[in-house]
């Protein structure tokens, strides 16, 4: 029987414990109750660490669970006096431990994760726990709130009006649905307006019932409609493309029952763990020193100081003789507040400094988020050792980074870092490894390196003191309202009407784009006019730049211009706005909290649209536990769909970045916590498949590894294995990763092969799994070993959006953004198109490779496939529009490597683009000399199709242009957008986006700075440059044709 105590608080009394921590009351209420000799059973059976503190609010059992809390500042505190109570109780009761059930289930949620989540050999402090037990009140938050059949079904819903494009392939205003129940099929007429479709099919089909098999006594609550073939749910709104009908399915609403959550052991955290007391609750003024517990940081006013005693490292790197220094330096995001360095000493395996490093920052002025870089450097001893070493230097540099690492100064309970700290740093990577391009990202984590055993080790030492040292959250109202005037007389000038040679030139700054430079001028007139800034939320990303994070009355006086505008809260959604202020330059809780704030507002679909990056803008919280990571968290357990992209997203990064495992592990873990056991079997045979089909992959490699071609015999190798794999244990079904609205069935065995390309992808065909289906066609994905396929996912991204974009300008270029997901370390999978071969096939299989030259094959092919000329006509029509849309969006990405392999063309000419290796102008070469010789792919035989040639026009080549002008303007209006989304992957090591520089393109691109009729003029006359120059691109073609260079291309033709 478990023993517990109950304790009982008179609130009337409570002053004399009120500063107290919660391990000290705890070790008082032990002490008096052995001294008594109160329940010896269990006060001499247990110790205060082994026992825990919770108390009962509304119906749940919650846990005292920081002991570094001081007491007044706890929920329960608040609660009761909230509820007026004059007697508080707290029960007194032995840890739990987990039962075999508990472990067996983390063991499992680990695997899916991929991630031991509750190893804790690599942490300095209690944060990863702290963070898994906070996040489970926002998880029972939302399961309670989740409305169950709603999740289950999963519907697409969205409150957007179709799009122009769409309606005027509507007749009346009705559109043609048709029902399938069973065999049996019923198609109605079903208006566009907010008539529920299932409300209306009922309606017109109540004296068919009988023969439709629908008894009597079952109402609309009884069904649901389903896309044929898609796991996509319907209420309201329809997907309506191309102006086909609809086929939708009605069945019996799925088991809500299938969407259980396992209960948790944990009792849910007090809501205010973690969080710290007002300054006057935490000062030492006018306070008896024997009552003092804790120091409040604001009263701490000398410099902070580091003590820097040494480096150890288990094997010396061989290089040249030189010398090593630490350089220590203290951030806030990317703002550096303090820097300091050691002397120089010889390196060997250990060296000791035992120095002080003391900062020009006071220990008052450290804001939460402030971190601790400590580097490693090398410099050379003498001009030959620079020489010998010269290869791995760049320009004038005289010393090199080796090692880094990163301390929170304030941990994550708003307590300053005290005491001796052995950190294990990172070795920075050669420019030649492929993590280097990473580097911007890692050098940002706070982890330490896992790899203990090899690691360069850093000892510190930081200041101690006899109690906590606390940052407080705020200063109390009355002394908050007296610094407030203080503000307002400090700032009369700021806030009076800015004069107006001045506005002009606020004005300009605040137009800049976001990757403008601010100049010590720009941020001194924001912050001085800054009460005019908080009125115009587009200034927030400049003025938030502008603050110096290391002054605490500049950060307070911040977060109350941020509490008392309410600018952000009433302006129009910006998402670009509100996703830039999560990038790495804003590291503040207040900020970030506030970002997010706006992006509660976004649909599920724009979620879904924003995922990608919104997973790596977790990478730039300071701590685990952010207003970020429970957005996610919350969007995902309210949507399957977005649950699933999560996972997915989440499941590579973990598998990719060391640096930040435990972070996306944490959340992640959080989710599967809360997503119920339908996913959880889902997500398990997704797994499952990947990890098979990944060890057949390698094995084939193995067969081949020096071959690009592929013999008979190792398609036969691999469908021997497939067949083996599908007859031991392989799922039966799953849901496929890059659309989890289908259901993939058996491997279509004597389909699949094997791809010519040094990486052996695999080409797999899969039976439709779902019986609902209306479509004959299997389910082709390329699975992919060896690559990372995080580019292409932006890049496709990136294209959805800009179609989001177009639509709302009523164009609807017809891309055609592929699958594509990545779901581990360089592995991943990609769609196949239906109906869909490459431009090169075209050309050489009618006269080989001089097809190349041959203008008029494209168009025949085309008309070969097209039963009619009107059919044929609109298929000049979908590709007149899709090449323009093509034509903008690979200008603007800078996408290079443009040839005949990786462009493809449907049956109904819909052209398109796959693989994007190169972007943002990072374009191939050969000795030095670009092999891009145009801004964008507009061949002769494209423009042959359009029906032009040479220097002539024609009405299809007037539309095309016209198609592109409106579109390139379109995306002007959004630079900014775009610039903030790549920024924002930065971070994520892909080789071709590491810098500014990189982004540095898009502006160019779009001609920023510019009218729309130089714009206009820029885009024609790119247009004129590709029509003048088809013909060195059909040569690059041809030579691609006769080197035989397509075996080395992944197409997505049958």
């Amino acid at each position: 029987m478990l023993l517990t105590v109950t304790i009982t608080i008179l609130l009337a009394i409570l002053k004399q414990i009120l500063l107290f921590l919660v391990l000290q009351v705890k070790a008082q209420v032990w002490l008096k109750a052995v001294t008594l000799n109160l329940c010896p059973d269990f006060y001499q059976r247990f110790s205060p660490d082994h026992c825990i503190l919770l108390y009962q609010k509304k119906g749940n059992v919650c846990e005292i669970y920081d002991k570094h809390q001081v007491f007044q500042t706890l929920d329960c505190i608040r609660y009761w006096r909230a509820l007026k109570k004059d007697v508080g109780r707290i029960q007194l009761a032995p840890r739990p431990q987990p039962s075999d059930e508990s472990q067996q289930y983390q063991r499992y949620l680990n695997y899916l994760i991929g991630y031991d989540v509750t190893d804790v050999s690599n942490v300095h402090d209690d944060e990863l726990e702290f963070t898994r037990r906070k996040l489970l009140t926002p998880r029972r938050i939302q399961l309670a709130d989740r409305d169950a059949k709603l999740y289950s079904m999963d519907p697409w819903v969205t409150r957007k009006p179709l799009p122009e494009h769409l309606l005027s392939k509507i007749s009346n205003g009705h559109i043609l649905v048709v029902i399938h129940i069973g065999t049996a099929s019923q198609t109605i007429k079903v208006s566009i307006d907010n008539t529920p479709v299932l409300v209306s099919f009922l309606a017109k089909t109540a004296n068919k019932r009988s023969l439709l098999g629908i008894p009597d006594n079952m109402c609309e609550a009884d069904f649901v409609l389903r896309v044929c073939g898609r796991y996509v749910g319907v209420i309201h709104w329809i997907c309506l493309k191309n102006g086909e009908e609809i086929h939708l399915v009605l069945e019996a609403p799925p088991d809500t029952d299938l969407d259980l959550v396992q209960k948790e052991d944990w009792a849910q955290v007090d809501d205010c763990t973690g969080v710290a007391g007002t300054h006057e609750q935490l000062t030492i003024d006018e306070k008896d020193h024997e009552r003092v517990f804790t120091i409040s940081m604001w009263d701490c006013n000398r410099k902070f100081r580091v003590k820097v005693l040494g480096i150890d490292i288990p094997s010396l790197p061989k290089i040249p003789e030189f010398i090593v220094f630490i350089e220590a330096s203290i951030f806030h995001g990317q703002q550096l507040l303090a820097q300091e360095r050691t002397s120089s000493k010889t390196f060997n395996e250990e060296v000791l400094w035992n120095c002080w490093l003391e900062f020009n920052i006071k220990i008052k002025d450290l804001p939460k988020g402030a971190r601790l870089n400590l580097q490693v450097n090398i410099s050379f001893r003498s001009r030959l050792c620079i020489h010998l070493f010269l290869f791995r230097l760049s320009g004038k540099i005289k010393s090199r980074l080796l090692y880094y690492v990163n301390l929170l100064l304030i941990d994550h309970r708003s307590l300053l870092r005290q005491g001796e700290f052995i950190l294990h740093m990172w070795k920075m990577p050669e420019k030649s490894e492929e993590s280097s391009s990473s580097i911007n990202a890692d050098k940002l984590t706070s982890a330490t390196n896992p790899d203990k055993a090899s690691a360069m080790a850093v000892a510190i030492l930081l200041d101690k003191y006899c109690y906590p040292v606390v940052l407080p959250k705020s200063r109390d109202v009355g002394r908050d309202a007296a610094t407030g005037c203080e503000e307002a007389e400090g700032g009369e000038r700021g806030q009076r009407e800015m004069p107006n040679h001045l506005k002009k030139q606020f004005a300009a700054i605040v137009a800049t784009d976001p990757l403008h430079p601010l100049s010590p001028e720009d941020k001194e007139l924001l912050w001085h006019f800054r009460h005019e800034c908080m009125r115009d939320p587009r200034a927030y990303p400049k003025l938030l730049g502008s603050v110096r994070w290391g002054k605490q009355e500049d950060v307070l006086a911040t977060h109350r211009l941020l509490e008392r505008s309410s600018a952000w809260d009433s302006s129009g959604l910006d998402v670009g706005l509100a996703m830039q202020l999560l990038d790495c330059h804003y590291s503040d809780a207040q900020v970030r909290s506030m970002a997010v704030r706006k992006l509660e507002t976004l649909e599920d679909d724009d979620v879904l649209r924003y995922l990608l990056q919104l997973v790596q803008a977790v990478k730039f919280e300071p701590y685990h536990d952010s207003a970020l990571v429970r957005f996610l968290l919350k969007t995902a357990l309210r949507s399957k769909r977005i649950g699933h992209f999560l996972f997915w997203f989440l499941r590579s990064e973990i598998a990719q970045s060391m640096h930040y495992q435990q972070r996306y592990a944490v959340l992640l873990e959080a989710y599967l916590r809360g997503c119920g056991e339908d996913m959880l079997q889902d997500f398990r045979k997704q797994v499952e498949m990947t990890e098979a089909l990944q060890k057949v992959t390698r094995e084939v490699k193995a067969m081949s590894a020096d071959k690009c071609d592929i013999t008979a015999q190792v398609v036969f190798q691999l469908r021997q294995k497939l067949e083996t794999l599908q007859s031991s244990g392989l799922p039966e079904s799953f849901r496929v990763p890059y659309d989890p609205g289908l259901r993939a069935g058996a491997l279509l065995i004597e389909q699949c092969k094997v791809m010519a390309s040094k990486k052996k992808p695999l080409w797999l065909q899969f039976k439709r799994a779902d019986p609902t289906t209306l479509s004959k066609d299997p389910i082709g994905i390329i699975f992919k070993d060896g690559d990372d396929l995080r580019q292409d996912m932006l890049i496709l991204q990136i294209l959805l959006i800009m179609e989001s974009i177009w639509e709302t300008e009523s164009l609807d270029l017809c891309l055609l953004p592929y699958g594509c997901i990545s779901t581990g370390n360089k592995i991943g999978m990609i769609e196949t198109v239906k109906d869909a071969t490459t431009i090169a096939n075209i050309q050489q299989s009618v006269v080989g490779s001089t097809g190349a030259f041959k203008d008029e094959i494209l168009c025949q092919w085309l008309r070969d496939k097209c039963v009619s000329e009107d059919k044929f006509q609109q298929a000049v029509e979908r590709f007149l529009y899709s090449c323009g849309g093509y034509c903008v969006a690979t200008y603007v990405l800078g996408i290079g490597d443009r040839h005949n392999d990786n462009i493809m063309i449907t049956e109904s000419g819909n052209l398109f683009h796959i693989d994007f290796g190169h972007i943002l102008g990072n374009y191939k070469s050969f000795m030095g000399i670009s092999k891009e010789w145009v801004p964008f792919v507009l061949t002769p035989d494209f423009l042959y199709v359009m029906g032009t040639s040479g220097k002539k026009s024609s009405p299809h080549f007037q539309k095309f242009q016209d198609v592109c002008v409106k579109a390139y303007l379109a995306l002007r209006h959004h630079t900014n957008l775009l610039i903030i989304l790549f920024s924002m992957m930065l971070m994520t090591g892909m080789p071709q986006l590491t810098s500014k520089e990189d982004i540095e393109y898009i502006r160019e691109a779009l001609t920023v700075g510019r009218s729309e009729d130089e714009a206009q003029r820029h885009l024609l006359d790119q247009i004129e440059i590709c029509r003048e120059k088809g013909w060195m691109v059909q040569i690059n073609w041809f030579v691609h044709l006769v080197l035989g260079i397509k075996q080395g291309v992944e197409k997505r033709s049958t």
